[in-house]
């Protein structure tokens, strides 16, 4: 079996000085602190999830949770391990309304979001998100990079519904906001080792120690290593004398398995530095960085037109043909493979700080830097066939500054405010090299790019919360924000001569300009101490951009488009009852949907006749729903959780111009029902520790999977259902843990992604596969 299986030493050493740190951490004198770190820990494992409080600062200062008038999830550290959640995409399937998925092997490391139907799925520079991501209240401004890690994380926040007063740039559909912990006045630390399916080894430790009077450092690591999934077959070997004419390839093996796709390489390293001599000063240094090597997304064929290629090449469930192989032909005397790997690395660096100037106001700044750099490669048509040659290369450079400024304050009892201004400026620069000639067969249409793209914006906002009488309270917010994005096309043939084929693109720079104000107006009024009702009505917007991939020079000059907007109604409940043992959450909401960003089929209004590739604001519709939370805690010892969320609604108008890819009649919004509940009961051991049962389910209704060809259908990706087991026993002083957990129980086997952008060329699509059972064993140690 030639399976390649190759981890770089950047790896190795990364997760040798995470731990080496960590040692250094632990080793650490640790006297009362410990103790104190200790019971703290165990005071919040002990809590109710019904009783525990959820701290939240989605106004821009803290406040708790059931206060909050806002569509909020809050997810603490303690939920998160018990759910054993450790990336960013599991925390979709607990979360209404909201849909994070890993992206195909097309799009490298990108993290497909939309909540409430919004967002963005597209990881192109040319395109902005549709839901603000932030890390430690800095943006995080692409989809790549950003399948997350939960690294030592205090907490999750899922913001549903526009947030164009609070997050602004790019929240259209809400925000998803990460909060790690920040280094206290404590020595302690974790080390956490996992085994599983497939030689999953996982380790993860943080570590928070005192440097100095007032001044601390907490490091944290995790390295992560998993074999794939799906076995990419050497179609030669495992056919001999096919009539398609395909050899072996040299190295395949007794079993024909190249490589396996869909594996897990992943390693990062955050370290930060806090001084807070007193509560009139707070500085927080943040550095991370992120090391991904893997091979692609674990993906399969889904569908073959049989009228242009054989339904030999359909592999099964999990298995592939795709070779990733580019025969002789055009520019090329031999063939060559692109690589079935990516490779990302990627480092940031963040300060806040906050300074009271008095007891009613203080003024806090944030500057941020992040850099990455990412390569991959793709098989467009995911065949062996050496007649239809689709494989690209890419390589994405990106950087990014922000500097966002807020002064917070009161007037009064009865008044909180926020003024503040935002400025980013980034830069990326996309390398491809594309050998497409199956879309024109003899013409060897063959092409490199080296685009830079170029993006700013500013921003000054505004936040006035009122409490005119008691119970009641009335929140305003006003948001005007300017952009600019250039995107400069760069169109060659593989000797660096202009391109034959798109040749009038070479040196033509795509712009967009644009401004936009947003506003928020909420009343919320809380009848007693159980129960808040709110109501609120506010706007949001994902930036306008230009066409990433045109065909001539004038889809780019003419095909640039503007912000799709959001302005959103909604209505909801948060109860705290039965001596809290029960919270239940609802919200119920209108979105009316305008400017949306659409594919155009004609491009003869741009005056261009060839193959369209633009987008345009082609679509107004409305979303409608609701969204029910609940977490209740009947009896010491046994918690439950459950949502409920419910999306439908309908197409207003379409441009003439997206012609029949899209109709009236489409779904605006899938999937129509999610819903998930989990449960767990701790038992109290005495002297022997506890043992806590716990079981998950989470249950997504059918997702379009859109059409493969105008005037077809519309197809679906079925309903699926996710059920997640695991069993927990802890020391009796809590300080030590063994965990046993099963992930997809029932071994539902789930498609939630497919690539079939150039079905009509090739003939076929291939679909991402979702992750099979699977079993881990988990010791963690707490210092």
């Amino acid at each position: 079996m030639a399976q390649v299986h190759r981890t770089t030493s950047h790896v190795r050493l990364l997760a040798a000085g995470s731990l080496a740190a960590l040692s250094l951490g632990l080793a650490t004198p640790a006297m009362a602190q410990q103790a104190q770190a200790q019971d703290q820990a165990q005071a919040d494992e002990n809590t109710p999830e019904s009783a525990r409080e959820i701290v939240v600062t989605a106004q821009f200062r803290e406040q708790r949770l059931q206060d909050t008038p806002l569509s909020i999830t809050a997810v603490d550290a303690t939920l998160l391990a018990s759910r054993n959640q450790t990336d960013i995409a599991q925390i979709a399937q607990q979360a209404p309304n909201v849909q994070l998925n890993a992206m195909g092997g097309a799009y490298g490391s990108s993290l497909g979001a939309a909540i409430r139907g919004v967002g963005q799925f597209d990881f192109n520079p040319a395109y902005e998100p549709g839901v603000g991501m932030y890390v430690d209240d800095v943006y995080y401004a692409t989809l790549t990079g950003s399948i997350f890690d939960l690294l030592d994380l205090e907490r999750v926040e899922v913001l549903r519904g526009p947030q164009g007063t609070l997050t602004g740039r790019n929240a259209i559909g809400g925000a998803i906001k990460l909060f790690s912990k920040k280094p206290t006045d404590e020595n302690s630390g974790m080390v956490e080792a996992v085994y599983g399916s497939r030689n999953r080894v996982d380790i993860r430790g943080s570590a928070n120690f005192i440097l100095a009077q007032d001044l601390y450092a907490r490091v944290s690591g995790v390295y992560k290593r998993q074999n794939g999934y799906v076995d990419q077959i050497d179609y030669g070997c495992a056919k001999p004398g096919n009539p398609q004419g395909i050899t072996a390839r040299p190295g395949s093996g007794q079993d024909c398995v190249i490589d396996k796709l869909g594996e897990k390489g992943y390693a990062g390293l955050r370290g930060s530095l806090r001084y807070n001599p007193g509560d009139n000063f707070d500085l927080v240094i943040i550095g991370d960085y992120t090391h991904e090597e893997r091979t692609n997304a674990a993906e399969v064929i889904s569908l073959i037109n049989p009228a242009r290629i054989t339904n030999a090449y359909a592999c099964g469930r999990f298995c592939t043909y795709a070779n990733f192989y580019a025969p002789p032909g055009g520019f090329v005397s031999q063939g060559y493979e692109m690589p079935n790997r990516l490779k990302f690395d990627g480092y940031g660096f963040s300060a806040n700080m906050t300074i009271g100037l008095s007891d009613s106001l203080n003024v806090q700044s944030i500057t941020a830097y992040r850099n990455y750099r990412q390569k991959w490669g793709t098989d467009d048509d995911f065949t062996p066939d050496l007649a239809i040659a689709g494989q690209g290369y890419n390589d994405l450079k990106f950087w990014f500054f922000s500097q966002e400024l807020r002064v917070n304050g009161k007037i009064g009892d009865n008044i909180d405010f926020t003024v503040g201004g935002f400025y980013s400026d980034q830069r990326s620069v996309y390398f491809t090299r594309q050998d497409i000639r199956y879309i024109a067969p003899g013409l060897n249409f063959q092409f490199l790019g080296n685009d830079p793209v170029n993006a700013d914006s500013k921003a000054v906002f505004g936040t006035v919360i009122a409490r005119p009488i008691e119970g009641l309270t009335v929140t305003g917010g006003l948001r005007y924000t300017e952009e600019a994005k250039d995107y400069t096309f760069v169109r060659k043939n593989y000797d660096g001569t202009r391109s034959i084929f798109l040749g009038a693109l070479d040196g033509v720079t795509a712009t967009f300009k644009g401004d936009r104000v947003d506003w928020r107006v909420s009343a919320d009024y809380r009848f007693s101490p159980e129960v808040l009702a709110y109501v609120t009505v506010g706007t949001g917007f994902k930036g306008g951009g230009v066409t990433a991939r045109p065909f001539d020079a004038a889809q780019a000059l003419n095909g640039s488009f503007d912000p799709e907007t959001v302005t959103a109604y909604e209505a909801g409940l948060k109860t705290d009852l039965f001596d809290r043992r029960l919270r239940l959450n609802i919200a119920g909401f209108i979105n009316d949907y305008n400017d949306i960003q659409l594919p155009l089929i004609s491009c003869a209004s741009l005056g261009s006749l060839a193959p369209c590739g633009a987008r345009q604001n082609a679509g107004n519709g409305r979303i409608k729903g609701f969204e029910l939370e609940m977490q209740a805690s009947p009896i010491e010892g046994l918690d439950i959780d459950a949502s409920l969320s419910h999306l439908t609604g309908n197409y207003k108008n379409i441009d003439p111009r997206v012609g029949n890819a899209i109709l009236l009649t489409d779904p605006i919004v899938t999937p129509n029902w999610k819903y998930s509940f989990g449960i767990q009961y701790r038992a109290d051991l005495g002297s022997a520790g506890s043992l806590t049962p716990r079981f998950d389910f989470a249950h997504t209704g059918k997702t379009s999977a859109g059409r493969i060809a105008a005037g077809l259908p519309i197809e679906y990706f079925n309903a699926y259902d996710i059920g997640n087991a695991r069993l927990t026993w802890r020391n009796e002083a809590e300080d030590l843990s063994i965990s046993m957990e099963v992930q997809n129980v029932f071994n539902e086997y789930y498609t939630p992604f497919r690539f079939a952008a150039v079905y009509a060329f090739t003939g076929t699509a291939y679909s991402q596969v979702g992750r099979p059972r699977e079993w881990a064993v988990t010791v963690q140690k707490r210092f």
